[in-house]
């Protein structure tokens, strides 16, 4: 494993820091981006059952309802706010958009530079390259298109996850939202 990543040369450390970084938002999202951070179920029962709201402020649906009891006769805000809450559960998944495009580019330039050595280095007398230098520059140019690669696949997956499951919750808030003013305009 050390000669692999001994082979990607220089380029190794910028894609080891998105790899760290990567995989930072895509766990830290995995962690507050749990049902019971964002919807908690005794809450979510008490707006589908019309009942009292009870609950605590640390969720994403307490922290709505509360600001929805300030602002009671103005659902165009509390809707504006619910977008606000939305837009922080998608807080830091655009650096993993950007890692997704810069490792594999790391990566081919790393390739690209890998094969500017090895080309590089031919002997005008034999037409040959230099064994040493034809190797190194072959192992750049493959370590770092694999590095690239490794990164940026498991943060595409991650990020069309957590895109899928922020979308998931929006929908779910703005229904009972609606549900929500439905049951003010009533009283």
């Amino acid at each position: 494993m050390w000669e692999i990543l001994k082979g990607a040369g220089i380029f190794v450390y910028p894609l080891g820091l998105c790899s760290i970084v990567g995989a930072f938002i895509i766990f830290e999202r995995l962690y507050s981006l749990r049902r019971a951070v964002i919807l908690p179920e005794q809450l979510v029962s008490a707006i589908i059952s019309g009942d009292k709201i009870q609950g605590g402020t640390d969720s994403v649906l307490a922290r709505i309802l509360a600001f929805s009891a300030a602002h009671q006769n103005d659902s165009g805000a509390v809707k504006a706010f619910g977008r606000l809450e939305i837009n922080r559960m998608e807080r830091g998944l655009v650096f993993v958009e950007i890692i997704i495009g810069a490792a594999p580019l790391l990566g081919l330039l790393g390739t690209v530079t890998g094969l500017v050595t090895v080309f590089g280095n031919i002997s005008p007398e034999t037409g040959l390259p230099d064994q040493a230098s034809f190797t190194q520059g072959i192992a750049l140019a493959l370590t770092t298109t694999v590095l690239g690669m490794a990164v940026a696949i498991p943060c595409l997956v991650g990020n069309g996850y957590l895109q899928r499951k922020v979308e998931t919750y929006a929908v779910q808030l703005d229904s009972l939202l609606e549900r929500l003013d439905a049951q003010n305009r009533t009283k």
